[in-house]
C-alpha cells in the first residue's frame, strides 16, 4: 500500500531506466534516495528488476571470444601502468591503489554531511559521496554542492529553504529531479511534502514556495540547467551551476 503521506512518485518509465542501469548516475541518486523512503516503489522497482531477469534468462546465451579474459587482464594492466607513475608522485601506496582498481574498492565515504534538522536523515543513496557546508544564496536559503566519486560531471545538490521563502521562477533546459527529505513546498502545480518526488523539465514553468511552519530541505540532480526568469536570478544560478 502507498503511505498516504507520500503522493508523488517517480514514473514507471523512470523505474524502468534505473533497474536497466541507464540512468544518469546524478538522477540515479536521486530516485534511489526516493526509495529509501518509499516502500510501494521499492516493490515495483523489486518486480521491474525481476521480469527484467526473466527476459535476460530466456536470451540465447552470447558467445566470447576465446581470448576475452586475457584481454580484460591486459586491459587492467595497462591502466596500472598509466596509473602507477602519477599516484607514486602524490605519495601514495601504489599497491594499495593498485589493489582497489582491481577490487574496485578505495571510494571515500562521505564526512560529516552538512547539519539537518531533527527528523531529517542523510540518504543512503549518497553515502560514498560527500558535501559542502550550507552555503548563503539568498535571504533563507542555502545549497550544498554534492560530489560524486568518478562523477565530476554529475550536478547534484542539496537545497535548504525557510518556511515562506521560495526559488526564483524557472524553466529547464534538460531535467531537474527533486526528492523532498524535510518540509514542503507548493510549485503552482500540485503540494509536495517529505518522501514525494518531481520530475520537471522544459514543459514545466514554476515556482516552488515552502509552506509555512517549516523549512524544506530537498536533493535535486539537474541534466542541463536551470533557466531562471530573472537577470539576478541567472547570474545566482550561474554561480551555483543551477
Amino acid at each position: 500500500m502507498i503511505p498516504s503521506s507520500i503522493r508523488h512518485h517517480p514514473a514507471d518509465e523512470l523505474l524502468l531506466s534505473l533497474v536497466a542501469g541507464s540512468l544518469p548516475i546524478g538522477l540515479r541518486l536521486v530516485v534511489e534516495t526516493h526509495l529509501e523512503l518509499c516502500p510501494a516503489c521499492r516493490e515495483k522497482a523489486a518486480m521491474l528488476r525481476a521480469v527484467g531477469g526473466v527476459m535476460l534468462d530466456e536470451q540465447p546465451a552470447a558467445t566470447m571470444r576465446e581470448d576475452a579474459l586475457a584481454r580484460a587482464l591486459a586491459a587492467v594492466d595497462r591502466t596500472e601502468r598509466v596509473v602507477a607513475p602519477e599516484v607514486a608522485a602524490l605519495g601514495l601506496p601504489v599497491e594499495s591503489v593498485r589493489a582497489g582498481l582491481r577490487t574496485g574498492e578505495g571510494a571515500s565515504k562521505v564526512p560529516t554531511p552538512p547539519p539537518l534538522p531533527a527528523g531529517a536523515t542523510w540518504p543512503r543513496a549518497l553515502a560514498d559521496c560527500s558535501a559542502t557546508r550550507w552555503r548563503w544564496i539568498g535571504p533563507g536559503m542555502r545549497w550544498s554542492r554534492v560530489s560524486v566519486p568518478g562523477a565530476p560531471q554529475a550536478n547534484v545538490f542539496l537545497l535548504r529553504i525557510a518556511a515562506g521563502k521560495y526559488l526564483p521562477q524557472h524553466t529547464h533546459r534538460g531535467t531537474e529531479l527533486t526528492q523532498i527529505i524535510y518540509g514542503r513546498f507548493h510549485d503552482g502545480r500540485a503540494l509536495f511534502g517529505p518522501g514525494d518526488f518531481d520530475l520537471a523539465d522544459g514543459d514545466v514553468h514554476h515556482q516552488p514556495v515552502v509552506q509555512d511552519g517549516s523549512e524544506c530541505i530537498c536533493v535535486a540532480a539537474v541534466e542541463g540547467r536551470l533557466n531562471f526568469d530573472g537577470l539576478i536570478a541567472r547570474w545566482f544560478g550561474s554561480l551555483v551551476g543551477m
